[in-house]
């Protein structure tokens, strides 16, 4: 299975809480449970709306984050995006193999905008 998994990170690579205000995304490539790539990418300026559309047409299939407003996951959702908020701070490839391997916990939604 091929998966394309976007995390909100701070200059360190380091899961940045707050979705929407991130410095960057560090887009994961996973097949058959393997990372097979990584980058980091600039967002774009943020608007309300805007970052759940962009990383869509990225190709991106999962997005983990701490937190996320209720609106952003709506739009995630009906461009076919899966999210799980509530992440700990963690690295990027950290989550993804947590993820991967079924060994975090996404808590709640702790973003309330």
């Amino acid at each position: 299975m091929n998966k394309k998994i976007a995390i909100p990170v701070n200059e360190s690579g380091i899961l940045d809480a707050h979705f929407g205000h991130c410095k960057y995304f560090a887009i994961l490539g996973v097949n058959d449970g393997e990372i097979i790539s990584e980058e980091m990418i600039t967002p774009p300026p943020h608007e309300p709306g805007l970052l759940p559309r962009w990383l869509a047409k990225k190709g991106v299939s999962d997005v983990l984050a701490g937190g996320m407003g209720q609106k952003a996951i709506q739009i995630f959702n009906y461009n076919n995006v899966n999210v799980f908020v509530g992440a700990p701070t963690q690295s990027a490839k950290e989550l993804v193999q947590g993820y991967l391997g079924s060994s975090i916990e996404f808590t709640a939604n702790y973003c309330d905008h």
